[in-house]
């Protein structure tokens, strides 16, 4: 089926991030399978990490189709092109439909991308994964495909104003060797082992990530245990928790 839609916002954002000036380092891509189903993970700090995650694809020919929260589809200019990209809505209390839209999807062939830690981690550190992307790849006989971005919170991220001037923002990504999401082990072990592939995948982004902050007021964007001043993985919890 064409893709009417898909790639015509694939050239409409590459040509912003032109416009932008990005400075898009991406590494990995080749470990995306050329054709077959495949679930792609990544950690999650920026409402652009999608189209990011998607460009990793490009080298390989390959779109990708995201689950995202329901809600996302229903809003008046973002709605019909997240319908006509085909990704898969998420209504949270209603999760198995999208699971069996995911399921089959990937069985026809489609690469699925989701974001197990299901929202921004505003501490720019990976939380907890939940399980669904090991089940889908198990229950499909697919590959994992494990990858992080960095950089991309400096653009767009909860609780900060959109930077979407000129800013030379350097954006990092990096996609690691498929992970077998074998159907005799659990789905629990396969996410651990999972997020431990991310998690190290995000280091060496943060680690050939180009520039640091430039003053105290420009820290925010790095992690604590980096020296940022982006809040703790404990004082986000507590924050939610009021």
């Amino acid at each position: 089926m064409a893709e009417l839609v898909y790639r015509p916002v694939v050239g409409l954002a590459l040509t912003m991030f032109k416009a932008w000036d990005l400075k898009i380092d991406c590494k990995g891509s080749e470990n995306i399978p050329r054709s077959g189903g495949a679930v792609l993970v990544s950690n999650h700090i920026s409402y652009l990490d999608f189209i990011f995650n998607g460009l990793a694809a490009l080298p390989q020919k390959r779109l990708v189709r995201f689950m995202a929260k329901e809600s996302v589809f229903r809003h008046r200019i973002s709605g019909p092109l997240m319908r006509g990209m085909k990704h898969i809505p998420v209504d949270r209390k209603q999760g198995e439909a999208a699971y069996q839209h995911a399921l089959e999807s990937l069985r026809s062939g489609e690469i699925i991308g989701v974001f197990p830690e299901a929202t921004i981690s505003q501490s720019f550190t990976l939380k907890s994964f939940k399980s669904g992307a090991a089940r889908l790849a198990q229950e499909a006989g697919v590959p994992l495909i494990p990858m992080a971005v960095w950089g991309t919170q400096r653009l767009w991220t909860k609780g900060h104003p959109k930077n979407f001037k000129r800013s030379h923002t350097p954006v990092t990504i990096r996609v690691g060797e498929a992970l077998e999401a074998s159907k005799d082990k659990y789905a629990g072990a396969i996410t651990r082992q999972l997020r431990e592939r991310v998690q190290e995948l995000l280091e060496a982004a943060q680690r050939a990530y180009p520039v640091r902050p430039k003053d105290a007021s420009d820290t925010w964007w790095m992690p604590a245990h980096l020296g940022g001043t982006a809040p703790t993985p404990e004082q986000v919890r507590e924050a939610e928790a009021r």
